[in-house]
């Protein structure tokens, strides 16, 4: 069994985060008291712009290989510091050599079967609680996506795995996403969001992308070297690749089930002048609380044949893919909820 560590969010400003022996001390001016958390119960940091850590703490974070990722007040990624590469050198070798052979189309074709297998999933199981014609456009939808994977299956090229991705994600978003949350989604929109329930999934998208990114590097692996996004200056593109088979059933479903149970307050977001909406610190500590839950809950790991934890899912999945590139298995297997 492994023990799932926390995530810690920090998003008060004029916090600040301290070293004292093995564990940290935060530290905010209007709330007294001693607040001290042991570092061996904690994976990562992920700080808000206005909180302060300590260079002592950063230090020991680094020796432990612990990230601490660092994101704006509307949750945007600024940067992430991390401690010595983990991981065996021959995985980044093996990683770039497969951007240039058969495995790039191979792995940017598993990925998008788990992309469009998990959207078939939660469409199909809430169809199971819905009725009438709810539930027939759900089912529609589904065996569209299903149609898709053939497509998918035969598809020569990456260009033509790109097509089939953005028919299935059209199908998705425009006519799947309002049957799983009727009445409150207006069609997808970001950079920067327009109303609340996008501002919810760009948050939870940018929580998964933390959560990526650190399993990547936790087993050796360059978060900038992808398959199905390419290679493009500054885009974590092998972190986008990995977190497709987890958008629909990590996020998705949470954003759509927070609204449907009414969990969602007006006091939770904030409109701008720009037209972006953003989350409250009200908001973010709502999400932050609902996430972590979600983090704990156990799905089915078929390759596992066990129930593991949604935060580990990220890390299971990065040693399968280190796994396939240095050739210790024959293929990469996405996670498929069952």
């Amino acid at each position: 069994m492994t023990e799932v560590l926390k995530t810690l969010f920090l998003t008060t400003p004029g916090t600040s985060l301290h070293l004292e022996g093995d564990t940290v001390r935060i530290h905010h001016p209007e709330k007294p008291g001693r607040n001290v958390l042991p570092l061996v119960r904690i994976d990562q940091f992920v700080v808000w712009r206005g909180v302060e850590v300590s260079n002592e703490l950063m230090h020991r974070c680094a020796k432990d290989s612990r990230g601490i990722t660092w994101l704006s007040r509307n949750g945007r990624f600024l940067h992430r510091t991390t401690g010595p590469q983990n991981g065996n050198p021959v995985v980044r070798l093996e990683q770039v050599r497969a951007y240039d052979d058969s495995r790039r189309l191979e792995l940017a074709k598993a990925f998008l079967a788990g992309k469009i297998q998990n959207y078939r999933q939660l469409l199909l199981r809430t169809a199971r609680d819905a009725s009438g014609e709810r539930k027939e456009k759900l089912r529609e939808i589904a065996q569209r996506h299903a149609e898709s994977l053939q497509t998918l299956s035969e598809s020569p090229s990456v260009s033509e795995v790109l097509g089939v991705e953005g028919k299935a994600g059209q199908d998705y978003f425009q006519e799947g996403m309002p049957k799983l949350a009727p009445g409150v989604f207006p069609g997808r929109n970001r950079r920067p969001p327009k109303d609340t329930f996008n501002c919810l999934l760009s948050f939870g998208y940018g929580m998964l992308r933390v959560a990526v990114e650190g399993a990547l590097e936790q087993v050796g692996l360059d978060p900038y070297i992808g398959y199905l996004h390419g290679v493009r200056s500054g885009q974590p593109s092998l972190a986008l690749d990995l977190m497709e088979e987890f958008r629909a059933l990590l996020v998705d479903r949470l954003v759509a089930t927070l609204y449907n149970r009414g969990q969602v307050k007006s006091a939770h977001t904030e409109s701008l002048p720009s037209g972006e909406v953003r989350l409250t610190d009200e908001g973010r500590a709502m999400f932050l609380e609902q996430w972590s839950n979600a983090r704990e809950r156990s799905w089915r790991h078929s390759e596992l044949q066990r129930d593991v934890p949604a935060a580990t899912l990220p890390l299971i999945q990065a040693r399968f893919l280190a796994r396939y590139l240095r050739g210790d298995q024959p293929s990469y297997t996405p996670w498929i909820a069952s």
